[in-house]
């Protein structure tokens, strides 16, 4: 990691091996364990705005970087990026790292493959905080956003992702404030995944979406879903409404945990850019509340 780079994550870092593979793992604060787990194509720089903010507070807020993102291992064969694989990887992370009473973080892609590793860990979850993400498979109904259609399209996907770096370069427009992600900040995320060898996984990732109900995900979603509307402990919810992506997936949400404590901001997609202190705040909550249970 070059110097201009560590300058703005000043955390403790360190490998972990799981499987062969090598994640790269940054750490802050001490105390009860909050694992916060980003999606694709970002990596644990995502939630440093949120660690800081934390800083202060009895935690030790651990940031992953998912296999093929950030400073992990990138698994040259794109074929093995299925939720599965991400859910058991994460899940022997958790079993190495012996964390237990902890609270999880999700957003996109963390929020399922976190909640497919936790279904088999269910004893072990202290609460939940819910960011931008999907919990459970598509309606029967459903169509693919348009984003997730052209990653499915052969040849002109592999074209704009691998050799274009998409959609690291345009991350800026999934934000409700486009000026978030901008110079070394846009920098940061597009780093870890410069060069063929390296950016494998923002494509593969993209086609883990179903297409259709016979797609790989769907079980797994399927797991994960149970295993959040059955989940006993405080959970709570902060969204980006004005994410182009998912953020209309609030509504069904609300619906599906009308327990969860629900904070709208005007935030995009990557709202740990725009809203880490409303992140913040509900992480303090659920962890409060669940000590105190």
């Amino acid at each position: 990691m070059p110097p201009w780079l560590l300058a703005h994550v000043p955390f403790k870092r360190y490998l972990i091996d799981v499987d062969g593979h090598r994640f790269h793992v940054m750490e802050n604060g001490r105390g009860s364990p909050v694992l916060m787990l980003h999606g694709n194509p970002s990596w644990g720089f995502l939630y440093r705005k949120v660690a800081t903010a934390l800083a202060s507070e009895r935690l030790r807020v651990i940031m992953p970087d998912l296999l093929g993102l950030g400073f992990s291992d990138k698994p040259p064969d794109p074929c093995v990026h299925s939720l599965e694989n991400h859910a058991r990887w994460i899940g022997g992370l958790i079993d190495q790292l012996g964390l237990d009473q902890f609270v999880f973080v999700g957003q996109d892609w963390g929020g399922p493959i976190g909640f497919r590793a936790l279904a088999d860990r269910k004893d072990r979850v202290a609460g939940l905080v819910i960011l931008n993400t999907v919990v459970g498979p598509p309606r029967r109904d459903f169509r693919p956003t348009a984003f997730h259609r052209f990653a499915h399209v052969p040849i002109v996907s592999d074209v704009v992702f691998r050799r274009l770096g998409f959609p690291q370069n345009t991350m800026a427009l999934a934000q409700g404030n486009k000026l978030s992600i901008r110079g070394e900040v846009a920098r940061a995320y597009r780093f870890p995944l410069m060069g063929l060898d390296n950016n494998a996984a923002p494509l593969a990732l993209a086609r883990m979406v179903p297409s259709d109900h016979a797609h790989p995900s769907i079980e797994p979603l399927r797991r994960s879903q149970e295993f959040v509307e059955e989940f006993p402990g405080p959970t709570a919810i902060v969204w980006g409404d004005r994410d182009p992506v998912l953020g209309g997936v609030i509504r069904w949400l609300e619906k599906l945990l009308p327990r969860a404590e629900i904070t709208h901001t005007s935030a995009g997609h990557f709202l740990q850019e725009e809203v880490p202190d409303a992140i913040a705040a509900a992480v303090r909550r659920v962890a409060s509340r669940s000590r105190a249970s």
